[in-house]
């Protein structure tokens, strides 16, 4: 099968890198977009473009009638999701097939079981893979928590069953701690995911966050792309990532990797997905969970293996074989990314909507810059925060730091806060460029 034309359901950074990749491939694209998104560089880039809705997400990128309505009356052969928004509803990727519309993502089926941590805890337990423990099935009640609680150890933490993101997380410390919690997280994640159900694990101190990139067909075929190290987080949220790790060695890197192409296959995985894992300081590793779609920080991978991944999603959804053996990837050199979001680290990191009065984008050599903005852009408050993702390549770890503060120094944006600043102090923290680092660092960074 060959797609003429891809409707891109979603917006900003994520909706133009697919664009792109789809002109390069000579497939027709469609945009939508909400009010507030009208002027955006992904509708003036696509071919055709469908305006949703009003500017709130529900009524908009998340309304799954509008988006399948564009689809059918523009005649797109499939809707690539991107990342946030519909890319891991199974809903969503259920009404695509039965409107004759093919999902660049796994099967509706597929996301359903990755998408119920508590039920893909279960399936990796009887596979042998390694779980951080707690809770054998979602946690009804705070004194249900606490039973669990009791039988890991404290400290434990409390995440949402139908979503991640940082989104219904909470550490608890005592049994205090967690009755004060439970209700807390659970309205979160009722908010976040529309599911309140909680499931309890044991929780892990100063772990490393490390993930796999997969890529699987319809034929059974699988590789994996190394590893991403996504330590550097605030609230969950990831801020820094890199490809590969300076904590994983080969040997680590080859145990992650077959991990994840065998809970892949537990899942009947087809086309990019990322499985998520802890490791603690001795280097043991956890299972965490599927994302069932590309990821934010996909861009490292890419430029550490020559890759690009929104190609190979879309070639396996046509239902193309991978025609790659796990020999032919060979990772080459040292990635990093800075997530630039339109926040304030002065003010707690709120977000900071606004117009874009001017900017300067960085250059040069190993540098790739992924960003919806201009000049006169208007950053609204109706959607996440990030406004561009900075990239650098260079041949070792040493080198890329280099290199990134060098693009942070170049990149200027005024008339709104953003993170560039705040990037620039962690580059230059002794600890962060000796790979020093955990998924709390930058709660520590200023005693380091």
């Amino acid at each position: 099968m060959t797609f003429k034309k891809i409707l891109v359901a979603n917006r900003g950074e994520i909706a133009l890198r697919v664009i792109r990749t789809c002109r390069e491939m000579g497939i027709k694209t469609v945009a939508v977009y909400s009010d507030a998104d009208m002027d955006s560089l992904s509708v003036k880039q696509a071919d055709e473009a469908v305006h949703i809705g009003p500017a709130l997400s529900r009524k908009s990128y998340l309304n799954q009638d509008a988006v399948i309505a564009a689809a059918r009356d523009t005649g797109a052969d499939a809707v690539h999701p991107g990342y946030g928004f519909l890319s891991e509803s199974a809903s969503f990727a259920q009404a695509c097939h039965d409107n004759g519309i093919i999902f660049i993502g796994p099967s509706s089926r597929t996301i359903a079981r990755a998408g119920d941590k508590s039920a893909a805890r279960q399936i990796l337990i009887k596979m042998g893979i390694p779980v951080i423990p707690g809770s054998e099935d979602v946690i009804a009640t705070p004194e249900a928590a606490c039973d669990a609680a009791d039988q890991v150890g404290y400290p434990v933490i409390l995440k949402a069953a139908g979503g991640g993101g940082g989104r219904g997380m909470r550490i608890a410390r005592s049994r205090q701690d967690l009755l004060g919690a439970f209700s807390v997280a659970s309205a979160e994640a009722g908010a976040a995911f529309g599911n309140p159900a909680l499931y309890l694990e044991k929780y892990i101190e100063k772990p490393r966050h490390i993930e796999i990139q997969i890529l699987g067909d319809h034929f059974g075929n699988y590789v994996h792309l190394g590893e991403r190290e996504c330590s550097i987080q605030m609230r969950y949220q990831k801020l820094i990532e890199e490809a590969p790790s300076f904590f994983v060695d080969d040997t680590l890197r080859e145990q992650l990797g077959s991990a994840a192409i065998h809970i892949a296959k537990a899942f009947d995985y087809t086309n990019a997905g990322t499985m998520e894992f802890l490791l603690d300081k001795d280097k043991n590793f956890y299972f965490m969970e599927v994302n069932a779609r590309v990821q934010v920080e996909h861009p490292v991978t890419e430029l550490i293996t020559g890759m690009d991944i929104v190609r190979k999603q879309i070639d396996i959804a046509a239902g193309k074989e991978l025609g790659l053996a796990q020999a032919d990837i060979l990772l080459n050199g040292w990635a990093m990314e800075c997530r630039i979001n339109a926040s304030d680290p002065e003010d707690n990191f709120m977000p900071s909507p606004g117009e874009i009065t001017s900017v300067i984008f960085p250059g040069g050599p190993g540098v790739r810059l992924d960003t919806h903005i201009h000049d006169r852009y208007m950053v609204t408050p109706f959607y996440d925060s990030l406004i561009g993702k900075l990239c650098v390549w260079a041949p070792d770890r040493f080198q890329a730091v280099r290199r990134m503060k060098r693009a942070l120094d170049e990149f200027e944006i005024t008339g709104i806060a953003t993170t560039i600043d705040f990037y620039k102090k962690v580059f230059e923290n002794k600890q962060f460029q000796d790979g020093n680092i955990d998924t709390h660092f930058l709660e520590q960074m200023d005693n380091l």
